[in-house]
């Protein structure tokens, strides 16, 4: 689940915390870098989570009216097909996902209202009513319904970008990335795996780790040349005139651009112009670009560049 795009993102921060803290050690700054990672895989599973909670929230309120003194005939003889959504059904099942609450101790319990507006959002919503009103069941309505769910309501939802920032320093940044991730494995269920159906891994493969270790540990390292390069561009600026964060996300920059040759200039050169538009002031994108294509032209023509 963890790609490259959030790597970087994590590795800005963690550069940028370990130059605050006084560049003292870089153990410690890595073992951050990882830890920060593992809270994004958190974030996954914990938004799957929701899904789970909110239908829980729905058959508790079913409950409720049944329960009352003198119940109306809608409430004695509710539409249940929300509740028993057979996506759901599955997901509450999953055994990656019953590990990580069980492992993790997490759930909604502490955030019920927030729960009961999001799940009265829905019920607002016309794809909800005519999902309701369709007397046809299916699985593929089922999941299509909770597709339009997150696409709609959690994309997007500042109301929940507050909570979950409350809850994780770590999730500040994280939870656009991860959106995409938690709708890929909405798309990716299918009812005969029951509750094997697999969530997406930590991270895609070992190289993923591995090209996370040594980006930041290349930033840090090789921090005086990758400098000495900006010095030699910034047309007779002094560095000291250049945003502390505009030098950090070059540095990176330069890392990736010399350590990974599989890696084309301009994916390079892209993504980290998209996290100075994230990170920096309105002119750094700009300033970034030009710097990093003056850099990659003189590295090319002095032969120290090389890309497969």
């Amino acid at each position: 689940m963890i790609n490259r795009a959030l790597i970087r993102l994590k590795v800005v921060q963690i550069v940028y915390a370990y130059y605050q803290n006084g560049g003292k050690n870089l153990d410690t700054a890595e073992k951050e870098l990882f830890f920060s990672l593992n809270k994004a895989y958190d974030l996954y599973n914990y938004l799957l989570l929701l899904m789970v909670e909110v239908t829980k929230y729905a058959e508790k309120c079913v409950l409720a009216g049944k329960s009352k003194m003198r119940p109306t005939p809608e409430e004695l003889n509710p539409n249940m097909k929300f509740i028993e959504n057979r996506f759901v059904a599955q997901l509450e099942c999953n055994e990656q996902l019953c590990a990580f609450t069980e492992t993790q101790k997490k759930s909604w319990d502490n955030d019920e209202e927030f729960v009961k507006s999001f799940y009265e959002k829905i019920q607002e919503t016309e794809y909800y009513q005519e999902y309701m009103a369709d007397p046809y069941r299916s699985y593929e309505a089922d999941w299509e319904l909770w597709r339009k769910i997150y696409k709609n309501l959690i994309f997007n939802n500042p109301e929940l970008d507050v909570l979950l920032e409350e809850q994780s320093l770590y999730w500040n940044d994280d939870k656009e990335i991860v959106d995409t991730f938690v709708l890929k494995t909405i798309k990716r269920f299918d009812v005969k795996l029951g509750a094997k159906q697999p969530l997406l891994p930590e991270y895609k493969d070992e190289e993923d780790q591995e090209y996370a270790r040594r980006l930041f540990r290349r930033t840090i390292l090789n921090a005086d040349y990758y400098r000495h390069l900006m010095m030699e561009n910034t047309r007779n600026w002094n560095l000291d005139r250049v945003a502390f964060m505009d030098l950090i996300i070059m540095q990176i920059a330069l890392a990736e651009i010399l350590s990974f040759p599989n890696i084309p200039v301009s994916v390079s050169l892209n993504e980290y112009v998209e996290l100075a538009k994230l990170y920096s002031t309105p002119k750094s994108p700009g300033f970034i670009n030009g710097m990093l294509d003056a850099i990659v032209n003189q590295l090319k023509k002095e032969g120290k560049l090389t890309k497969n």
